[in-house]
């Protein structure tokens, strides 16, 4: 393929992504083709998100861009598919930017380039490098529990003793910050004081906020090293005090500087007086055991201090093990650490129950301790909620934070699934049980319990210890008295648990067992378990949907069991989340190690196989997703509660466990879609004091704007500017060619449109359909179209795209674009002029075979330059391509032929070893033990001809 090709298709590909959909329609209404690349179709659903090279990416997906031949995958580039909001919907916009400045520095020597990377790596032997915190060795709840197990095999609970909690690959890592108000600025600072406790799973970031002393927060940002926002949340209205979010598909830079604790957060405020409230997101061990925690504030106004606190109950013993985080409660600026006299105090009603006194550091004031052998009245406070921890220093300047002790809060979800496979005597029922659960800060705990497909009735419902002997099961509380046979539920409060209870609940050492007549040892048992929050919008404070093998067609007696929650949003998006249990161990072996489930949508009608959508294949115990693309057909079925979702395996392929789901939705055919209210804080983006704190924002013409925005500036009206990170680009408007007879050149426009009012005895009745006289607006260039008017879309920073035509329906006010056709060429070999051209043309000599006029000769006669880019070349000129963003490629040599430019990558060995590596400076990867010799004859020729000279 010829670089000017790979260049143009670079280009034709980003204009995509400002106009995927279009207007104001539904979703479900199929729009206007959009502009397709030469090979593949664009998805043409109204789907929001990228198109690039010829592939449709989702919204906020990452990936590295490729031109094809020579050039191939550009791995140093990485393109985002951002998120666009604008009046009427929210579209995608490609950003690629080269990532090679973001690569490690390294402590090695040996660093070789690996084919398919843009980093060098330190060859294999180097070993990393990692921090332990030794303060926390210490101290028993920080190392992980053993796993000891006397029970027999047939009537354990396998579920506690499995590690299979979490799929292949889906490790987690838990970060924490502590966010307090600003104290190095003249403004006055913020009392509040907030905790964020965050997962990172992959490369999605989840977190959860409680927040006092602050009034209702606008806007959650995660910044970057230098201060910049790398990631911004902003807080829907009518939340809890709780604050859910995710951070999705961030970028390996960013995790490489989440993982060195590099980033900070930030959350502010916009109703009445403007506090922001800032901390470090750190790791902290003390994280994966804590079970109570707490917030400390301090009375005083504007007083910029704050901790938290993190505690757990010893696994035996009823000692209590604390942690605290502090900030701003010690003030001192001199450059070597002091040491600072604190107390801490055990509190109830004021009276102080326990007392420590300590010192620490200026530097770092973290403060471990360990309150030994609570006492029942201490720990019946600590249940409910009554037990205050006060931290104050002892130094001239005397300062107090205090907070009340509560259960461990988070937006993680308490459920069970209750499978007859995970029965104390295990069985294959078809039945299933779910549970979800929430707990108060008094201590008090709600229960919803849903059981369905039993063999008989039940006779006992309880939530239960791990059992130590056969026939000797340890019973906490009895829910059979709330059960109603009528409807299959169990719904009630348990308020009396103790602080042991609390504790054993969120560490996962809880179960609740169903008891049948049949089975009075329990036909079904559930591991009571908290589900880390995925960031979906799932209805978690519902019941979800049982799913058990009861419910297929024809049942299947299976000891698997699950649940599943199902929502779907304002786009028509189904997310979905689904958890399973009871799979035999034994059974599991003969499929593949782990339970390997396809979990599918689709209309309860089996004779009907069109509206069945695979949901996703999955090992471990979950799946969950979004479905994009879901057809009308499958969401009336979920409005109207005739859907059902299956999880299906090797075993049972035509369905193990099934649930009928009911999702009330608005997504019928033409329906418009919602629209968001616009948020208050887009009414500061044309603030002018608000964009000058914005590090990117672009001074132009005595004016602030803002990254990303455009413009006309007021020198001249054919051009369009945009801004950059700090750069302004103006790019000359292209005007598109006309077909009509009459044209017009509008006062305020550069180019000229078609003039279509018609003559007087052309006028009909007008139609009632005129509801957009004003115009288009699109995306692209951020301006007003005259309905009617066609232009070239503008895509910074690339300008103008010729190969693609938009118009303004001044009917609908919709913006309707479409690639430009181009002609049919006879000739066998067509070449494009410009990389900026969208048709090839016939060269020359082949476009006029015959009669060729005389101007056409003479030049016919001599050699013809060619245009690479912004560059003219003479005829057998040689270059090495420049592509935006990458730069020089010296491995890619093209030339200029009689006026056609080609291209060709350098010619590489084929090598028979195995250990390949490369070299920065080396178009070719090498074997690396030829790479290593040849280093060292190097090296040798440099010491002899170097003690050459000195002899």
């Amino acid at each position: 393929m010829l670089a000017s090709r790979a260049l143009r298709c670079l280009l034709c590909a980003l204009s995509c992504a400002w106009w995927l959909p279009t207007g104001t329609a539904s979703r479900l209404k199929t729009p206007a083709l959009p502009i397709q690349s030469e090979r593949e179709p664009v998805p043409s659903k109204g789907l929001a998100g990228c198109s690039f090279g010829g592939r449709f990416y989702s919204l906020e997906e990452t990936w590295h861009p490729d031109l094809g031949e020579p050039f191939g995958v550009m791995h140093c580039v990485q393109c985002h598919c951002e998120p666009q909001k604008s009046r009427r919907k929210v579209s995608g916009k490609v950003n690629c930017r080269n990532i090679k400045q973001d690569c490690p520095t390294l402590d090695c020597d040996n660093s070789v380039l690996l084919p398919g990377h843009c980093c060098r790596t330190c060859q294999k032997g180097a070993v990393d490098k990692k921090r332990t915190d030794i303060m926390l060795e210490t101290f028993e709840y920080f190392h992980e529990k053993g796993k000891e197990d006397d029970l027999h095999k047939s009537y354990n609970d396998r579920s506690y003793l499995s590690s299979e909690d979490t799929g292949l690959g889906e490790s987690r890592t838990d970060f924490v910050a502590l966010l307090t108000g600003v104290t190095d600025s003249w403004l006055p600072s913020s009392s509040g004081v907030a905790r964020v406790r965050l997962s990172l799973t992959r490369t999605t970031l989840t977190f959860s906020v409680t927040y006092q002393r602050i009034g209702r927060p606008s806007k959650i940002a995660i910044l970057d090293s230098d201060g910049t926002p790398a990631f911004e949340y902003k807080v829907p209205k009518g939340q809890t005090d709780m604050i859910c979010g995710a951070w999705k598909n961030v970028a390996k830079p960013l995790l490489r500087k989440l993982q060195s604790e590099q980033l900070r957060i930030s959350m502010t405020t916009s109703t009445g007086r403007r506090e922001e409230v800032v901390g470090k997101i750190i790791k902290h061990r003390a994280l994966f055991a804590e079970t109570f925690s707490s917030v400390l504030t301090s009375e005083e106004e504007n007083a910029g201090m704050g901790g938290i606190a993190m505690l757990t109950l010893s696994d035996s013993e009823n000692n209590l093990h604390f942690i605290l985080i502090l900030q701003g409660l010690i003030r001192h600026k001199d450059i070597e650490p002091v040491l600072v006299p604190i107390r801490v105090q055990l509190m109830y009603r004021q009276h102080v129950l326990r007392e420590i006194r300590s010192n620490i550091t200026s530097n770092d004031p973290d403060f471990a301790e360990v309150l030994t052998d609570l006492n029942s009245r201490e720990l019946f406070w600590l249940s409910r909620g009554q037990l205050e921890i006060a931290v104050a220093t002892e130094d001239q300047d005397l300062r107090q934070i205090s907070g009340f002790i509560t259960g461990r809060k988070s937006c993680d979800t308490i459920q069970s699934v209750m499978s007859s496979g995970d029965a104390l005597i295990p069985g294959k029922t078809g039945g299933v049980g779910s549970a979800i659960f929430n707990l108060h800060d008094n201590g008090t705990l709600d229960y919803q319990v849903q059981v369905a497909g039993l063999t008989s009735d039940i006779v006992g419902l309880t939530i239960e210890l791990k059992p130590r002997r056969r026939n000797k099961r340890s019973v906490l509380y009895d829910l059979t008295g709330e059960y109603s046979r009528a409807t299959g539920q169990a719904v009630g409060s348990w308020s009396r648990l103790e602080a042991r209870h609390i504790h054993m609940l969120l560490q996962n050492e809880l179960f609740i067992n169903v008891a049948t007549a049949h089975s009075h040892e329990g036909e079904l048992r559930g591991q009571i378990k908290v589900q880390p929050y995925s960031g979906l919008e799932v209805p978690r404070h519902e019941l979800p949907t049982p799913l058990a093998g009861h419910f297929v067609s024809p049942p299947v007696r299976t000891g698997a069991s699950g649940h599943a929650w199902v929502s779907v949003d304002k786009q028509c998006h189904l997310h979905y989340e689904i958890i399973v249990a009871g799979l035999s161990k034994t059974d599991d072996v003969t499929m593949n190690a782990h339970l390997h489930g396809l979990a599918e949508i689709g209309e309860l009608d089996d004779s009907s196989t069109n509206h069945k959508r695979l949901l996703t294949g999955f090992y471990g115990s979950q799946a969950q997703g979004v479905l994009k693309d879901m057809s009308i057909e499958l969401l009336q079925h979920l409005d109207l509660g005739t859907a059902f979702i299956q999880v299906s395996t090797k075993l049972n392929p035509q369905g193990e466990i099934r649930g009928q789901v009911h999702v009330p939705n608005s997504c019928k055919p033409g329906a418009p879609a919602e629209v968001e209210e616009p948020e208050f804080d887009d009414l500061f983006l044309n603030d002018p004091e608000e964009l000058k704190k914005d590090p990117n924002t672009c001074f132009f013409e005595n004016q602030y704007h803002a990254h990303g925005s455009r413009w006309t500036p007021s020198y001249d009206k054919c051009f369009t500017c945009s801004c950059q990170k700090r750069t302004v680009i103006c790019d000359p408007v292209i005007c598109p060619e006309l077909t009509c007879s009459r044209t017009i050149q509008p006062e305020d426009k550069c180019c000229s449109a078609c003039d279509e009012r018609r003559e007087p005895t052309d006028i009909k009745v007008p139609e009632m359909v005129e509801e957009h006289l004003e115009g288009c607006y699109f995306e692209g260039d951020q301006k007003m179209h005259a309905p009617g008017t066609t232009w070239h879309p503008f895509v910074p920073p690339f300008g103008y795209i010729k190969c693609a035509v938009c118009t303004c329906k001044g009917s609908t006010g919709e913006v309707h674009c479409e690639k430009v056709t181009c002609p049919v060429l006879t000739c066998s070999q067509p070449v494009r002029r410009s990389p900026s051209d969208c048709c090839k043309e016939c060269p020359e000599e082949e476009r006029t075979p015959a009669g060729l006029e005389h101007s056409d000769m003479m030049q016919a006669d001599g050699p013809r330059y060619c245009k690479f880019g912004k560059n003219f070349y003479q005829n057998s000129d040689s270059w090495h391509p420049w592509v935006p963003l990458v730069g020089e490629m010296k491995c890619i040599n093209c030339w200029c032929d009689h006026g056609i430019t080609k291209c060709q990558r350098k010619q590489c060995p084929v090598l028979t070893c195995s250990n390949i590596t490369r070299t920065e400076s080396s178009c070719c990867p090498d074997c690396a033990d030829h790479l290593t010799r040849d280093q060292d004859k190097t090296k040798t020729r440099t010491y002899r001809d170097k003690t050459k000279t000195e002899g």
